[in-house]
């Protein structure tokens, strides 16, 4: 499955940005995409990342983080694989490299995890 992020940028607080990740390849073994996120000071390794939300493939049930759930919503284009990270109210802690990423059943091992891109919220 190979993933293509795209979105993000510099922001100031309060302010909203949307993330977007297309799949391609093996779509038929996706359970879920995701989005993670690398805290700045923090090592780009996968069991580094701290999770923001998922979403289901069949289902589309959705699932964030504590910390940005009253903030953030994932969601999946029509008929498409692409699915979409909104982030409202932004905050400076949300700063971070924010990366895509695909599972065929639990986030331990990704099925693939995309090129990240960077998110700056200013204050």
């Amino acid at each position: 499955v190979q993933l293509q992020a795209s979105g993000g940028g510099l922001v100031q607080a309060g302010g909203s940005l949307r993330l977007s990740c297309e799949a391609s390849g093996r779509i038929s073994s996706v359970y879920a995409m995701g989005w993670f996120r690398q805290a700045p000071g923090k090592k780009r390794e996968w069991k580094e990342l701290e999770f923001v939300g998922h979403l289901t493939f069949i289902g589309g049930n959705t699932a964030c983080a504590e910390s940005v759930k009253d903030r953030f919503t994932i969601s999946r284009a029509d008929g498409k694989n692409t699915v979409y990270l909104q982030m409202n109210n932004l905050k400076p802690a949300d700063t971070a490299v924010y990366f895509c990423a695909a599972t065929n059943r639990g986030w331990d091992v990704p099925l693939s995890w995309g090129q990240g891109t960077q998110i700056t919220v200013s204050s």
